[in-house]
């Protein structure tokens, strides 16, 4: 006799620790009060160590607001600012958010792509420096380091090039996490290789942005009828559930809760 098909896993069952990583645009939109009470509901619910993390913040006040307000996690994007200028704002915003006990993430290098309010052009994006980026960690005592590997942010439209050597040079010098934006659209066996590397955070967004919205397009594809939200956002949030789900199983981060 068959063994009844089980239903797979949803993510909090797979008990991963996770990064829920918002925006300054996501913040306007959902508001900073809000987004805090959904992370802190989601953590408590799940029972599992979720990090409220702001990404790309782009001044010292908004990460400050966010650290007032109950993020446990910014990153300051400071990188396109000059190197030197780069060192000095992450350094100030490090000093604050370690007196506050929260992680700070700098960034070094211009990653491509557009995602969210974040535009730079490919043309424009420049690949991080070995030798810059570990001086970069020895100055701001930064708790993850983002360097412009080849990735970019979005969807790709060309072929994926990331510089492993890159990330293999930075993480034989610094001890913490390197972070890997732009992780939407890369082949599996490019994000293996580059966990192997030692990429120890990858950021996706965009994979979700598109399973929500096909599964929205399909369901009043279907029926002209459909007025009532929750009749497309439910399929729409099962979709980016299994997104999730699959990202957790390729990145290696079940059970490590």
């Amino acid at each position: 006799m068959n063994s009844p098909k089980r239903s797979p896993k949803p993510p909090w069952k797979k008990n991963p620790p996770f990064i829920f990583g918002v925006s300054e645009g996501a913040l306007k939109y959902m508001g900073i009060e809000y987004t805090v009470a959904i992370a802190e509901a989601a953590a408590k619910k799940s029972g599992l160590p979720i990090a409220l993390h702001l990404d790309h913040g782009s001044t010292f006040d908004i990460a400050m607001k966010c650290i007032r307000a109950g993020f446990s996690s910014v990153m300051f994007d400071g990188s396109h600012h000059p190197y030197e200028e780069n060192i000095k704002l992450t350094k100030e915003i490090v000093k604050a958010a370690h007196a506050m006990g929260v992680s700070v993430e700098g960034e070094l290098g211009t990653i491509g792509g557009v995602e969210d309010d974040l535009s730079v052009d490919e043309a424009d994006a420049s690949l991080a420096k070995p030798e810059e980026a570990i001086r970069f960690y020895e100055e701001t005592g930064v708790d993850a380091l983002a360097i412009a590997v080849g990735t970019a942010h979005g969807m790709y439209k060309g072929e994926v090039k990331i510089h492993y050597d890159i990330i293999e040079a930075v993480v034989a010098k610094i001890p913490v996490p390197i972070v890997l934006h732009g992780g939407s659209g890369v082949p599996d066996d490019m994000i293996r290789k580059a966990i192997q590397a030692g990429a120890g955070k990858i950021n996706v967004n965009t994979e979700n942005q598109v399973a929500c919205t096909a599964a929205i397009r399909e369901v009043l594809g279907k029926d002209a009828n459909v007025i009532d939200p929750r009749k497309y956002l439910t399929p729409a949030r099962t979709a980016m559930k299994a997104v999730v789900q699959e990202k957790i199983r390729l990145f290696g981060s079940s059970n490590q809760a």
